[in-house]
């Protein structure tokens, strides 16, 4: 027993010892832009299984730099109670946990900007309870150090939006040879819709992706973003 409390004991300082590690991380994001992320990291390795030259395609821009109608758009699309929470939409979770429930797995996470924005910049995208609990600790850490216009504005920068595509000033000349400032009400839209599954609708942007992206238009003037 005296060798299990030790042990115990060693993990949870171990433990402490990490998120202390995470929070630092956390502190010094909140003013300084972070050149890559853990989610950057893992996409690039695999590109560079079958071509050792890759690279990615990534250009940071400030927040006073990117489009409105696409500050608007990922908001209605991915996060629409953004401003009014502190990391968690507790009603999105509710309905995700029903839906993993009668799946019989973890298909659904209900995540928030603030969730997602943690994910990319420490995770991966793989699907497990331990990971949604280190996902939800760096989430609180975010929320508890940075205002809402910096999680905006570091998450439409590092976000996926295709294969070796990140952040929104890469999408926008992926997608539409324009800038992230020139982005119009229905190219956000599109974009916005994306998020979900970038590498696939990249390749696959059917009619019911299109349909979602009106959908997603028609709910931006209301949808509320920092200033």
């Amino acid at each position: 027993l005296t060798w299990l409390g030790r042990g115990l004991a060693a993990a949870l300082l171990l433990l402490i010892f990490w998120q202390a590690v995470l929070l630092t991380q956390v502190i010094w994001w909140s003013r300084f832009d972070p050149g890559s992320t853990s989610f950057m990291r893992i996409r690039l390795a695999e590109l560079r299984k079958t071509d050792p030259k890759a690279e990615l395609r990534h250009q940071w821009v400030p927040y006073e730099r990117i489009s409105i109608h696409l500050k608007r758009a990922v908001v209605a699309a991915e996060d629409d109670r953004f401003l009014d929470h502190a990391g968690f939409d507790w009603e999105g979770i509710e309905r995700a946990l029903e839906r993993n429930a009668e799946r019989g797995r973890i298909a659904s996470g209900g995540s928030t900007i603030s969730q997602q924005l943690a994910k990319n910049l420490f995770l991966s995208s793989s699907r497990s309870w331990l990971r949604k609990g280190q996902e939800a600790a760096i989430t609180m850490m975010i929320e508890a150090t940075w205002d809402k216009r910096r999680i905006l504005e570091v998450y439409l920068n590092v976000v996926e939006w295709g294969k070796g595509v990140f952040g929104a000033e890469a999408a926008a000349q992926r997608y539409y040879r324009s800038s992230a400032a020139q982005l119009g009400p229905s190219q956000a839209a599109r974009l916005a819709v994306m998020l979900p599954n970038p590498r696939h609708y990249e390749r696959n942007y059917g009619p019911r992706l299109a349909a979602h992206a009106a959908r997603i238009q028609r709910r931006m003037p209301a949808s509320h973003v920092p200033c």
